[in-house]
């Protein structure tokens, strides 16, 4: 029963032993238990436990407390932190006893481990006190629960005793970011013996270099333990935003690091005043300025509102523009109205800016006239034609113009287009097409503006319609050849001829050191190329060509090279013909047939051969002025192999090679033929490949058979592609020849054939014992025997006995008879 219960409750419906495990009791609860004997006659009287008993799990000390860490060591103190023992022992730890042991100078130990602290340390860290400057200690921490202390930590030291100095050092993050209204934390970690003095300050993003010493209030506040400095800024603003210094100073020296703050939030009001763009009887264009402050973010938008002056009711008008200026429509005439502008951006609306109240109106008149166009780039159906916006656009902007034409004959204008045209920065021009070769005509422009359409300008000059003719562009000559008194000119015609077709070319030479260009030729040349014949040997001229069409001579174009008059000395050069590669493949039979196109100055030597060797008897060399060829009709096998072109001259010398495959059929299969695998119905043939492939894989082995008595062969009919095949569906006892041949994919090759009949039978072996060896007549020197031939004759007529004997205790037989014996 519970201690604060009356009733007992039975626990167990039946116990054999002297011991019982109570369940289902409530943790924490205390309890009194009975027990009671009971026998055949009954229940005895129970016996009752005298004290309450707690349910609750076992108790036991904790663990050792874990990562003890030495840190700021004076002369005669020494502070230690740890980490709690990761289990308690069923009960809360209550509190830790730190101990130390000091050493001598011998390393011996001077002392026992002695408790340092004189009260309980509820936290994880003490500094122990009272040490002796220069003694040697090491140090260990207990935890203690309510079942007594744990095992000792892992101990930490042995360390000397002594005040220990360090510069101070900082670490701190670069930069933060966050968003407005936020608490900012801006922690430092603070290293430095001893402790350092710590100092913030603070600079606008725009001006690193003016800085401040932050000062501390309910917003800003400065905390600083054992190793940080923490900033804590509440409910950061956007003018939190700068360069954050903190400064470190002991007497070693003085440490800084710099962390930059963002606070993103809204942003500003745009920079006023709105200006008033233009100003119509219905819309407005409005414009601003950016905010100053676009809050840490880009601006995505603006909110643009309106209100009649007279009243109190904004009305959204757009929030669309990304750009400083709107237009406002929908406006009605006469109506006073105030505008309103605020920025955006991810993070909300910012802060609005007010315009002067400002009265839908027409404040414009028609444009003025524009001056008297001008036409240009005149076609025989088109003109283009040109102006300049009139100089008073009756304080509307242009938005378009009206150009109209008429012939010169005629009186009646007509608009060109259907559209108004629309205006550009520098000058308006418009195409003109549709137009009749050969009229003349004039153009006349209006300009317009929300008032309306100006007067027309004054009418343009008389222009006429037709293609305009200008002399032809250079044409672009070069020297093709040249001898010590010839040059080959050749041009190609000027990329423009002047609207005009070119009739003809005049070509001009000039001699190294004179001034004036002399004419080949009196007359037009009517072609793109000109031998310049006649020049002097030795000497160094300059050649040019003019084109020539229905508006005069054109520009001339001038070849960059001075040619020296002397023969020309080209190396040799060799171009294959089209048909021929650097390897050219032919079937026996067939025609080899390489040509080379040879050029070089002089004429170079030309010279055939075949593996550095002189070309066969059937090669044919077939020259002309450009080329030659080697030719070998109803070429052979023979004749493959590498061919060498070599051409010379006084410039030097070109080789050209030309690899030729002959492909044919096979060559005979190789002796000897032999054979195997005897049966009474096939047998096996083996063979050499071809010494000579024909220039192509054997692909297959083609067999034939006769039989002796016949004259006419058989086909084999399955393909071989090894060099053995066993023939079956042969007769028993018949004799027969055979002959094989190979064949690629050119065709088949000649014939190899046996040299000697083979007889189809099954293989002959040796015959088993004779049988039924009996003794029949004995004499004083002689025995006569008998036996039975054996049952199996090895497949060949049993041809002679052989009869042996041994004496009686020796080990060997010897032949009795010499001669055959049949019977």
């Amino acid at each position: 029963r519970t201690i604060d219960g009356k009733a007992w409750t039975k626990v167990n419906a039946n116990c054999g032993s002297t011991s019982f495990v109570v369940p289902d009791l409530i943790s924490g609860q205390e309890y009194f238990f009975r027990v009671r004997a009971e026998n055949r006659f009954g229940v005895g009287p129970p016996a009752e436990t005298i004290q309450r008993t707690t349910a609750r799990d076992p108790i036991h000390p904790p663990d050792p407390p874990i990562k003890l860490r030495i840190g700021l060591v004076t002369k005669n103190t020494v502070s230690l932190t740890w980490k709690p023992p990761k289990n308690d022992g069923g009960a809360p730890v209550t509190h830790y006893n730190v101990e130390c042991l000091r050493w001598d100078r011998t390393g011996e130990v001077k002392e026992s481990w002695k408790q340092c602290n004189r009260r309980d340390v509820e936290e994880t860290k003490f500094t122990v006190e009272d040490l002796v400057e220069g003694g040697e200690y090491e140090f260990r921490v207990k935890a203690v629960n309510i079942a007594g202390p744990s095992r000792p930590s892992a101990t930490v030291g042995p360390l000397v005793v002594k005040d220990q100095t360090c510069p101070p050092s900082i670490e701190l993050k670069e930069f933060m970011e966050v968003e407005e209204g936020t608490d900012v934390k801006i922690v430092a970690k603070i290293k430095g013996v001893p402790f350092p003095t710590l100092t913030w300050l603070k600079a606008s993003p725009k001006k690193p270099d003016d800085k401040s010493p932050v000062l501390y209030d309910q917003h800003v506040n400065k905390i600083v333990d054992e190793n940080t400095c923490t900033l804590v800024i509440q409910q950061s603003r956007r003018n939190d935003t700068g360069l954050y210094t903190i400064t470190a100073v002991n007497n070693l020296g003085t440490a800084s690091k710099e962390m930059r703050l963002n606070v993103l939030g809204r942003p500003g009001p745009p920079v006023g005043p709105i200006k008033f763009e233009s100003i119509l009887a219905d819309k407005m264009t409005i414009s601003w300025l950016p905010p100053l402050d676009d809050g840490g973010s880009k601006i995505t938008n603006y909110v643009i509102e309106k209100k009649e002056a007279n009243r109190k009711t904004w009305v959204s008008v757009t929030n669309e523009p990304k750009e400083c200026i709107f237009t406002v429509p929908k406006l009605m005439e006469g109506h006073e109205y105030v505008f309103r502008i605020r920025a955006q951006n991810k993070y909300g609306i910012g802060e609005p800016l007010d315009s002067e109240p400002e009265t839908a109106r027409n404040l414009f008149t028609v444009p003025g006239p524009c001056d008297k166009p001008t036409v240009s780039s005149i076609t025989r159906d088109s003109m283009t034609v040109n102006w300049e916006e009139p100089e008073h656009d009756g304080g509307s902007p242009i938005t378009g113009y009206w150009l109209e034409r008429k012939e010169t004959t005629g009186k009646r204008w007509t608009r060109v287009n259907r559209d108004p045209i629309k205006p550009m920065t520098l000058g308006v021009s418009y195409k003109v097409t549709g137009l009749i070769e050969g009229s003349e005509y004039q153009f006349r422009v209006s300009a317009i503006n929300a008032a309306g359409v100006g007067p027309p300008s004054m009418p343009s000059d008389p222009a006429l319609a037709r293609d305009p003719i200008a002399p032809p562009g250079p044409p672009i000559p070069k020297v093709t050849d040249w001898t010590k008194s010839s040059v080959d000119l050749e041009w190609t015609p000027p990329i423009k001829d002047g609207g005009s077709r070119v009739t003809g070319y005049i070509v001009e030479y000039k001699e190294e050191g004179k001034e004036e260009w002399e004419r080949v030729k009196d007359k037009e040349i009517r072609g793109t190329k000109f031998v310049v014949a006649g020049l002097k040997e030795g000497c160094f001229y300059k050649f040019r060509v003019r084109a020539v069409n229905a508006a005069g001579i054109g520009e001339p174009g001038e070849v960059t090279d001075i040619i020296e008059m002397k023969d020309r000395i080209v190396a040799p050069d060799i171009n294959l013909d089209a048909s021929v590669r650097d390897r050219i493949v032919v079937h026996a039979g067939g025609v080899i047939r390489i040509i080379a196109y040879v050029s070089g100055k002089p004429p170079p030597t030309v010279t055939w051969s075949r593996d550095d060797h002189a070309l066969p008897e059937e090669a044919k060399i077939e020259e002309t002025a450009i080329s030659s060829s080697l030719v070998i009709k109803n070429c052979k096998r023979s004749h493959q192999g590498l061919y060498t072109l070599l051409a010379k001259n006084d410039g030097g010398e070109r080789k050209k090679t030309i690899i030729v495959d002959v492909l044919d059929v096979p060559g005979p299969v190789g002796m000897p033929l032999l054979t195997e695998n005897l049966t009474n119905d096939s047998c096996k043939l083996s063979w050499f490949t071809p010494e000579d492939d024909g220039g192509s894989p054997i692909t297959n082995y083609i067999i034939e058979k006769r039989e002796s008595d016949r004259r006419a062969w058989t086909p084999v009919t399955y393909t071989v592609t090894r060099q053995n095949a066993t023939i079956q569906g042969l007769i028993e006892g018949k004799a027969y020849f055979f002959r094989i041949a190979a064949e690629n994919l050119i065709g088949m090759g000649p014939f190899t054939e046996t040299t000697k009949e083979i007889v189809i039978r099954n293989p002959i072996t040796v015959p088993d014992r004779p049988e039924d060896l009996e003794v029949k007549a004995v004499t004083k020197n002689s025995v006569t025997l008998t036996w039975n031939p054996p049952k199996y004759n090895g497949g060949s007529d049993i041809t002679m006995y052989v009869l042996e004997s041994r004496l009686i205790g020796k080990d060997k037989f010897h032949k009795v008879t010499k001669e055959k014996m049949l019977d």
